[in-house]
C-alpha cells in the first residue's frame, strides 16, 4: 500500500551543521582542546544548548557554563581560525549527498539556510565536489537581521528560489531550525542531531532518524530507486575490536546472542553513523567469516545509556569467543532503530532484519565484500589490543 502524500512541495530549504555535515564533531574536537587551557573538560553537555544558535550565541552559552574568564567576542576570536583548519575534516552525513544528487538530478531547486555566515558556508560546502552546484540560493546568518527561530532567513531562502512559503519543504537537524521553518508557513522534516531527543520535535510535520530515512515521494518529490531488496546499500565502512561482554540480555533475553564491540575508541565513527540496524560480513581472527546484522544505537526498548554496537554473527557457534578480535565490514542499511511495544515485537523484528540481510548478502552487490582483505589480513599489535592496519592499507593502495 501506498503511503500517504503528507503535502506537496516544488523545493527543498536544507540546513547545514548537523543536518548535512558532521560538524558536530570538528566542533567538539576543538572545544576539547580550547578548554584544557582553561583546565575545563568539554563533555559535550552543552551541545543541546549550541545545536542551531548562531556562532555568538554558541560562545555565549559556551562562556556561561564553563565559567570562562573570557568574553563570547574573545573567544569566538580564538576559536575561529583553529576551526577553519579543520574544516577540510568535516565529513557528510550518511545520506546528505546522496539527497543532494538525488534531488538536483531530478532538477528539484535546492536552497542552504545556515545560521553560519556566508563565508563559513561557502568554505565548508567547498570541500565537497559539486556541492555549489546543487544549490540555487545560499543564506547565510549574516544576510538577515535575525537568525533562526526567527523565519526571516527561510523566507529569504524561498525569495531567492522564487517559491511560495507554503510550496517550501525545509530540513532541519535543531529545534531553533524546526521553530524558524514552522514559522516561516513551510513544511519541515526534523533530523534531530542530539541524540535520545526526538521527542521534543513535536512540531515538526516528521522526524526521522537520518537522512537515510527521508522518503521524498512523501512530499511530492521523485522517490530513491536505490533500495535492493529492502537494503539500502552504503559505502563499505569498518571497525573492529575485541568482543566483548554485553548486558547479559543477548541470548538470555533475546534468545540472539550477540558479540558485543567497546564503544572505547570508536567515538568518531559513532558519531559519524547514525543509530540504526545495518548488515555486512564479520571476520574472526582463528574462525572464518560470517554473514553479520548489527544494531547501532540507544535500543530505545532497553533504553541504552551510551551508543552500543551489537553485532549478530549468522552463524550457529558451539562457545563462546570473548576477547577475540572480530573485525566488521558494514556494506548496507536496512532500518532506523525504533521502540517496541513488547519484547515479542522486538524479537519477531529483528529475526525480520536477519531473514532479509540473510538474502542480501547472497546478491552478488554484497556478497563481493565478504572477500575484503580487511577481515583476514589484518596484523595486530598486542601492545594496548590496537590493530594494526599497515598490511591491509598496503594491499588497498
Amino acid at each position: 500500500m501506498a503511503k500517504p502524500l503528507k503535502k506537496l512541495v516544488s523545493c527543498v530549504i536544507l540546513d547545514l551543521d548537523g543536518t548535512l555535515l558532521n560538524t558536530d564533531g570538528v566542533v567538539s574536537e576543538v572545544l576539547k582542546g580550547f578548554l584544557a587551557k582553561y583546565g575545563k573538560q568539554w563533555d559535550g553537555r552543552e551541545a543541546q544548548r549550541i545545536v542551531g544558535k548562531t556562532p555568538l550565541e554558541a560562545a555565549a552559552a559556551v562562556v556561561e557554563e564553563y565559567g570562562l574568564p573570557c568574553g563570547k567576542e574573545e573567544f569566538l576570536a580564538e576559536l575561529h581560525p583553529v576551526f577553519y583548519a579543520q574544516l577540510c575534516n568535516i565529513k557528510p552525513l550518511p545520506g546528505a549527498s546522496r539527497l543532494l544528487k538525488h534531488l538536483s538530478g531530478h532538477g528539484v531547486p535546492m536552497a542552504l539556510a545556515s545560521n553560519s555566515p556566508r563565508g563559513s558556508i561557502e568554505s565548508k560546502i567547498s570541500y565537497h565536489q559539486g556541492w555549489k552546484d546543487y544549490f540555487s540560493a545560499i543564506v547565510g546568518g549574516d544576510e538577515v537581521t535575525a537568525g533562526k527561530p526567527s523565519p526571516e532567513i527561510f523566507l529569504e531562502a524561498a525569495k531567492r528560489l522564487n517559491r511560495e512559503p507554503s510550496s517550501c519543504l525545509v530540513i532541519e537537524d535543531s529545534m531553533p531550525g524546526v521553530t524558524a521553518g514552522k514559522a516561516a508557513g513551510m513544511e519541515v522534516v526534523a533530523v534531530p542531531s542530539v541524540p535520545k531527543q526526538a521527542h521534543l520535535y513535536t512540531s515538526a510535520d516528521e522526524v526521522i532518524n537520518s537522512l537515510l530515512d527521508l522518503q521524498p515521494e512523501k512530499w511530492g518529490l521523485p522517490p530513491f530507486q536505490d533500495w535492493i531488496e529492502g537494503t539500502l546499500p552504503t559505502e563499505p565502512w569498518y571497525i573492529s575490536g575485541p568482543v566483548i561482554k554485553g548486558f547479559g540480555r543477548g541470548s538470555k533475553v533475546l534468545g540472539i546472542p550477540t558479540a558485543n564491540l567497546s564503544p572505547k575508541g570508536h567515538s568518531s565513527l559513532l558519531s559519524e553513523h547514525p543509530s540504526g540496524v545495518y548488515f555486512g560480513w564479520a571476520g574472526l581472527s582463528t574462525r572464518g567469516v560470517y554473514k553479520m546484522v548489527m544494531s547501532i544505537g540507544w535500543n530505545p526498548y532497553f533504553n541504552n545509556a551510551e551508543k552500543t554496537i551489537e553485532p549478530w554473527l549468522l552463524h550457529e557457534f558451539t562457545e563462546d569467543f570473548y576477547g577475540e578480535e572480530l573485525r566488521l565490514v558494514i556494506v548496507g542499511y536496512l532500518r532506523p532503530e525504533v521502540n517496541f511495544p513488547s519484547l515479542e515485537s522486538l524479537i519477531a523484528k529483528i529475526h525480520e532484519d536477519k531473514r532479509i540481510a540473510e538474502r542480501a548478502l547472497d546478491l552478488p552487490l554484497y556478497s563481493k565484500h565478504k572477500d575484503d582483505p580487511y577481515l583476514s589480513t589484518i596484523q595486530y599489535e598486542h601492545k594496548g589490543h590496537q590493530p594494526l592496519f599497515l598490511d591491509w592499507m598496503l594491499k588497498r593502495l
